[in-house]
């Protein structure tokens, strides 16, 4: 039985059950939304390891719902559902950010066989995903992939903050030194002033403090350098 989780966006009740009945007897978990704007909220606070997207549901299209969820920084797999089968719209389902493209009518065991495809070119899911966020603050933080977001929204850090905020958290709760952060992440042959780890630091809790001028996570401990709590 199949442990994955598929949110089917589709209008049409019979269609959407149809589809849902078949998958749940093939194993999967399934949720449904009827529009656009239902869809965005279940994706944004949900999690997916598929997405099968009618293009033209209430509300929010298709095309917009998956330029959203893209825009987003949400990577979940979307198979467009249409009516329409002309060439353009197919580009423009996959310039969105889609990931494959079923024109109706289409038959179930097709369907099935999609989703299979899919899956397997994508086999880290969602929920792993999401379970490989690490909360600091108001940041959630995935070091594998140097992905980081605060409230849904993709954060942009640099390599050297993903690479000094793991440091600080292998060290969580002790004192850190400048000097110690300046060998661990520049190395002994290029060797940044100690104002630089300071500039970095300033950086990160603008990212992960609720308020940065009054820290609660980057302490400084001065004279010597920080302390993480965590």
């Amino acid at each position: 039985m199949s442990n994955k989780h598929i949110l089917i966006v589709e209008d049409e009740p019979d269609m959407q059950q149809g589809i849902k009945d078949n998958l749940e007897f093939e194993g999967y978990t399934v949720d449904a939304a009827n529009d656009g704007d239902e869809a965005l909220k279940k994706i944004l606070h949900g999690h997916y390891d598929l997405i099968l997207l009618d293009v033209m549901i209430p509300k929010v299209s298709g095309f917009d719902v998956c330029k959203q969820v893209r825009h987003k920084g949400i990577e979940t797999p979307i198979i467009f559902l249409t009516a329409k089968g002309e060439e353009i719209d197919k580009v423009i389902g996959l310039e969105s950010g889609g990931d494959d493209y079923m024109t109706k009518p289409f038959s179930l065991r097709e369907l099935s066989a999609r989703i299979k495809a899919v899956l397997r070119r994508f086999p880290n899911s969602k929920q792993e995903e999401k379970e490989a966020l690490i909360k600091i603050g108001k940041l959630e933080v995935n070091f594998e992939n140097y992905l980081a977001q605060c409230d849904g929204e993709a954060v942009k850090l640099t390599a050297k903050e993903f690479d000094i905020l793991r440091y600080l958290l292998e060290h969580k709760n002790g004192t850190i030194s400048r000097d110690s952060i300046l060998d661990a992440i520049w190395g002994y042959d290029y060797q940044p002033t100690a104002r630089t780890v300071d500039n970095f630091i300033l950086k990160l809790r603008q990212k992960i403090e609720i308020d940065p001028n009054h820290p609660e996570i980057l302490i400084t401990v001065h004279g010597v350098g920080y302390r993480f709590i965590y």
